[in-house]
């Protein structure tokens, strides 16, 4: 079992949080010439097991004596306060045993990619894991990625099909493209599809809970 970080944009982790999102897919790299049925490529780093630590956007709110207050712009403006943010106690009650990230104002958030594992607040569980090419997606997949329905209104990367509205499948393609860039979805790569169980908590604070 191996503990490793794991992107997602806001939609996404609002996806995560409200149990809409249980599956992701990530692009082998390098992308292999093709995969005989029962392979197992070099690229693929995570296993059944792995525990995922979500990193999203985020900023440190305020240091206080006792705990780091932080806030979580995924959720910014749709819900309370205290929803969007929240008090990580020092381990052991040591301040030092955090990193300093001074607070820059209210407007000055943190890319993802600079979250710490102290600061997240969800953790996945891998409960599956498939390669497949993007296209292979079913329907009841494109569901479990959070994705919505096709519909005129999506913000389309494609020419407007009717045939298509309503169908999850086409709406998660064109939220593919939306995440990776127009032609992304065509190219049609080879993934990595994870099927996950949502813990809303920090990955270290599970076994102190556990314990």
């Amino acid at each position: 079992m191996a503990d490793r970080p794991i992107l997602f944009s806001g939609p996404m982790v609002r996806a995560l949080l409200d149990g809409r999102k249980t599956q992701t897919r990530r692009i082998l790299k390098p992308q292999p010439d093709d995969i005989l049925e029962g392979q197992i490529p070099r690229q693929l780093r995570t296993a059944i097991g792995d525990r995922l630590w979500v990193k999203e956007t985020w900023r440190a709110h305020g240091w206080h004596s006792d705990c780091v207050e932080i806030a979580y712009a995924a959720q910014r403006g749709l819900v309370g306060w205290s929803e969007q943010h929240a008090q990580i106690r020092y381990p052991d009650g040591d301040r030092n045993a955090f990193k300093y990230y001074a607070p820059k104002g209210p407007d000055f958030w943190r890319p993802s990619l600079f979250m710490p594992r102290w600061a997240s607040r969800l953790t996945l569980i891998v409960t599956d894991v498939r390669v497949e090419q993007l296209q292979d997606i079913r329907e009841e997949d494109a569901i479990a990625e959070g994705a919505d329905q096709y519909s005129s209104s999506t913000k389309l990367s494609r020419a407007f099909n009717p045939d298509w509205k309503g169908i999850y499948r086409e709406g998660y393609a064109e939220l593919w493209n939306a995440i990776n860039g127009a032609g992304s979805w065509e190219a049609n790569p080879w993934v990595a599809a994870y099927t996950f169980t949502v813990i809303k908590q920090n990955i270290d604070q599970i076994e102190k809970v556990a314990a």
